[in-house]
């Protein structure tokens, strides 16, 4: 049949009839969600979370949980609004199988994340990250800590006393700059930079330095699940790690080796200071060069790194102290140089001024006076200067053929302030620097060169970038969560999250690392760091239009799209077939 005789056919059809095969046709906006499903179904996360979760509930807790996570990556509508979400939505497509939208009323979700609370949410996150350190051959060689607050609206006035076992939604130190707003935290231990494999949440007012410990005193065990062997692990963390309590967490008991750390030694310690002035005053810095593989831009320039082996005790115990010199000075520390430099010249100048203007009728005086000026010196300036003559004339008119006659002389001071150049600048070559805690050795088998402990802990800063979405707080919304077991149970779901977004983001990178490719990122430009939140910017649009079990995309996927894809791994099939690929 060409088409002219289908144009007639058409034509010919029965308005009614055509009424109802438009209403067959269902067109959904899918935009980057199935890949997300690829993910979970990578993961087996569906039948996971079932083996772990006893319920008897018609719909799958499993599939609840991945309704979530869904909704959690869709723009973050809240979670009492789930059920709305899912109606707009080919849930078949979004999950692997068919379920109807009200499976994700409040009553049914609120369930699940009971179920969750009681079988214990740390230990479910425990199982799925275990699971997709060995689906994805992630190195645990080395492992990052952070942590970091979520903001929920609500009061949350439910805690009948102090003791009271349950999370604490309460105020605290609002890392999301949301004082206004009680919070809850959540901690995380990260491979690889920024995938985590350990995690749990905390009442809203706890400390870093304590939450180091609570991870610290069952890390062993949980490390020996992943199978790692006893010093092969290096738990990497911030300056809040510096403690009595939480260092003697890795002194080992003699018979085997202990678990060797990396942190930054906090200013607060005087041996901090110590160390830096003395690999200053020595100048025998190793090179270690530039780390960074981003280029360079006028308001951010590249910074390059020496280092230099120190050691320091701390509480009764000798480290290994690596002091590390970055060209990029640290601009807190110059500004309070500058500051320090200002306050001290303008004192030293308030008195030069006066001096300068004192007339002295001796000079010895003004050679006194002067002298006790230039023992006004502080750190950073000198005083120098010398002494001038004023003569002094008789009256009247001056003689056209004889000098004027000196009845007397005076004198004055001519004081100015000098930059101790040399001491500047090794005071602001101290604001470069930055020292390395570990108990790592510098020589031997377990060895790691300064160059090896400052790798370790620049990749600190990948778990602080890419969960902003955690941050929302119309996610944890106080109509929806009303108790704290639920949040507990939340911050699980958004650990989930945060591994599959990252777990994405390296597949990637390996991807065009592998190849010596690169992908199209931001403005069209090429580029080798493709990230999550670039990849689901170049699947926005897309639309699904479907008629009974036949599935097709509107529009097509272009090449940038489908390069993401084999990137990612994910075949192009994830958009019309809901199946495990």
């Amino acid at each position: 049949m060409n088409s002219n005789e289908g144009h007639e056919r058409s034509c010919a059809m029965c308005p009614d009839e055509l009424k109802e095969q438009i209403k067959a046709i269902e067109v959904s906006r899918v935009d980057f969600y199935p890949i997300i499903r690829a993910y979970i179904q990578r993961l087996g996360l569906v039948e996971l979370i079932n083996s772990l979760i006893p319920t008897q509930m018609e719909v799958q807790p499993g599939l609840i949980v991945a309704g979530m996570i869904q909704d959690t990556f869709s723009g973050r509508s809240p979670l009492y609004r789930l059920e709305e979400f899912f109606k707009t939505q080919d849930t078949e497509l979004l999950l692997g199988t068919y379920v109807e939208p009200d499976a994700f009323k409040d009553y049914n979700v609120g369930r699940v994340m009971d179920r969750i609370y009681e079988t214990g949410a740390s230990r479910i996150f425990s199982e799925v990250s275990y699971r997709a350190a060995i689906i994805f051959n992630l190195d645990l060689s080395q492992g990052h800590w952070d942590s970091t607050s979520v903001s929920v609206w609500g009061d949350y006035d439910f805690y009948s006393n102090e003791d009271d076992p349950r999370l604490k939604i309460t105020f605290g130190h609002s890392k999301n700059l949301r004082p206004d707003l009680k919070q809850f935290m959540i901690s995380m231990l990260c491979v690889e930079n920024n995938i985590p494999i350990l995690g749990d949440c905390h009442d809203g007012n706890s400390s870093d330095k304590t939450l180091n410990n609570k991870l610290l005193t069952r890390i062993s065990k949980d490390l020996a699940k992943h199978g790692l062997g006893e010093g092969a692990f290096t738990y990497v963390a911030d300056s809040a790690l510096v403690n009595e309590e939480n260092l003697a967490c890795f002194k080992g008991d003699g018979i085997q080796r202990p678990m060797y750390f990396v942190t930054r030694l906090p200013f607060t310690y005087n041996e901090t200071d110590r160390c830096v002035k003395e690999a200053v005053r020595a100048d025998q810095w190793k090179e270690i060069g530039v780390l960074a593989r981003s280029l360079p831009t006028r308001k951010r320039p590249v910074a390059s790194y020496r280092g230099y082996e120190s050691e320091v005790e701390l509480y009764g115990t000798s480290y290994r102290a690596v002091v590390i010199h970055s060209s990029a000075h640290d601009k807190r520390r110059n500004k309070r140089i500058d500051r320090e430099l200002k306050q001290e010249r303008n004192c030293l100048m308030e008195e030069i001024q006066r001096s300068n203007q004192i007339t002295f009728y001796c000079e010895a005086d003004a050679l006194s006076h002067l002298d006790r000026l230039k023992a006004l010196s502080s750190p950073y300036y000198r005083v120098d200067g010398q002494i001038t003559e004023i003569p002094v004339y008789g009256r009247g008119r001056p003689s056209k053929s004889e000098p004027r006659k000196i009845m007397k002389q005076h004198w004055q001071i001519k004081a100015t302030i000098l930059e101790k150049r040399e001491v500047v600048a090794k005071k602001r070559e101290e604001a470069g620097c930055f020292v390395l805690l570990t108990n790592r050795p510098a020589q031997g088998e377990d060895a790691q060169s300064a160059e090896d402990l400052l790798r370790s802990y620049k990749a600190q800063d990948g778990i602080e970038r890419n969960y902003s979405f955690l941050k929302d707080p119309l996610i944890v919304n106080d109509l929806f969560l009303k108790k704290p077991e639920r949040i507990e149970a939340l911050g699980m779901i958004l650990l989930i999250c945060l591994l599959i977004w990252n777990l994405m983001q390296r597949s990637m990178r390996l991807y065009v690392e592998k190849t010596g490719t690169t992908i199209e990122g931001w403005k069209g430009k090429p580029t080798d760091r493709p990230t999550s939140f670039m990849m689901t910017t170049k699947f926005q649009g897309l639309q699904v239009v479907r008629v009974g079990h036949i599935r097709l995309l509107k529009p097509g996927l272009t090449q940038t799209q489908k390069n993401y894809l084999l990137a990612l791994g994910v075949s192009e099939m994830v958009f019309t077939d809901p199946r495990p690929g």
